[in-house]
């Protein structure tokens, strides 16, 4: 009997019982449905955290004034003005930096016109554009001769120029903070969310000099918010850190047996730690869809072992007209298979409908990968030799006149 033929020969008997096939499918197609989803969700998941990863900017670090821990006492970073724009300058003076920014940021009502927008306004540095690998959609950055001389200009996110310009061009037009006019010399290019899940375009950017000697009245003179460092490269990150380190607990005057009082984080090893979160709840999800395959799986032997008692007279008529036990064994291991293989398909589809869904009907962009579609019918084919096997090992070892005997 040729492999078609064997082939053929499954589907028609798939044919005659229908409705006991779709249930015994269901299993399958529940489990191939359930890992391939799984699988797309976790990897959109992870393509998502690598781009806002991205958009951070590469090697980056943060320095927040305060610790998270003071004494043995836990305490908020950012609550006590320990860093200063003077700690930042000598940071970046260290040469495991490639560029440190000053951030100071407080919200307020941006307004333009008859139109008004609540967004943070961050006092920056050009480093800070450095930092972030931020170019200009539209207009220009201001550099050096801006914060020297304390100008009123201001570069806004694509968020902000949205909401107050809409479709207008918003480079050269005034825009009004705390009643103080800026004039738009720059759109930012889109960011779009941090790790925090926050709005990196919803911002508008003015000399650090600026903001602290007509805005954000905040703290002792010279305090930031925090700081934004550039390593580098990604080989120097954990090297510029103990730089930094050590340079800050110099300057802050900390004796060795005191905490820092300040605290600073990499945003790869944040990144990291949500990568393997996003992995941990990937395999824990393709593991209950793999359950349901194994389920299907026993159902399928369970139906399969049916379909040989219920077949027994036309297996010894077979071997009875020169069938060999490989040929039975073949016969109702295609069989097994073709199940799995059929709702592996349906699956699929189904796991498609499901991207779909949820790419219509959540932020979250999700698409069918071909790897999780591969692994999904490699474990289903598996699943079928598996659990096939010994109902069709069982078909092959009746005697012929036992199986013609059989009522």
């Amino acid at each position: 009997m040729s492999l078609i033929q064997v082939f053929l020969e499954a589907f028609r008997a798939m044919g005659m019982n229908r409705l006991r096939a779709g249930l015994t499918m269901l299993g399958i197609i529940i489990g191939v449905g359930a890992v391939v989803l799984m699988l797309a969700i976790g990897e959109s998941v992870s393509g998502d955290i690598n781009k806002r990863i991205a958009a951070m900017g590469s090697n980056v670090m943060v320095i927040f004034p305060g610790s998270s821990t003071a004494n043995g006492v836990r305490a908020g970073r950012g609550v006590v003005q320990t860093l200063t724009y003077a700690d930042a300058q000598a940071m970046a003076q260290l040469p495991t930096f490639n560029a440190v920014a000053p951030i100071v940021q407080q919200p307020f009502q941006v307004a333009s016109g008859t139109t008004n927008w609540n967004s943070n306004v961050m006092g920056v540095t050009p480093d800070f554009f450095t930092v972030k690998d931020w170019e200009a959609d539209k207009g220009s950055l201001f550099g050096d001769i801006e914060i020297r001389s304390a100008s009123r200009v201001a570069v806004i996110g694509a968020s902000v120029a949205n909401n107050l310009y809409g479709e207008a061009n918003p480079i050269g037009q005034t825009i009004r903070i705390r009643n103080r006019p800026f004039e738009v010399i720059g759109v930012l290019a889109s960011k779009g969310s941090d790790l925090g899940g926050g709005d990196q375009d919803d911002a508008v950017f003015v000399p650090f000099s600026t903001a602290r000697q007509q805005l954000i009245r905040w703290g002792q003179p010279g305090s930031i918010h925090y700081a934004l460092a550039q390593a580098t490269s990604a080989a120097t990150v954990q090297d510029a850190v103990y730089d930094a380190t050590q340079l800050l607990r110099i300057r802050h005057r900390i004796r060795e047996d005191q905490d820092d009082d300040f605290t600073i984080r990499d945003l790869a090893s944040i990144a990291e730690q949500a990568q393997g979160i996003s992995t941990a709840l990937t395999l824990l999800l393709g593991a209950i869809g793999s359950i349901s395959l194994l389920v299907g799986g026993i159902g399928i032997m369970n139906i399969m072992l049916v379909s040989v008692t219920e077949r027994t007279r036309e297996i010894g008529i077979r071997m009875a007209l020169g069938a060999k036990r490989r040929d039975v064994l073949l016969q109702f291991l295609t069989e097994a298979i073709v199940i799995c293989f059929c709702g592996g398909a349906i699956g699929v589809a189904l796991a498609y409908l499901g991207s779909l869904a949820i790419t219509n009907f959540s932020p979250m962009e999700v698409g069918i990968s071909m790897t999780g579609v591969i692994i999904a019918f490699s474990f289903s084919a598996l699943i079928g030799i598996f659990f096939g096997f010994y109902p069709a090992k069982r078909a092959s070892t009746l005697k012929p006149v036992d199986a013609l005997r059989y009522e």
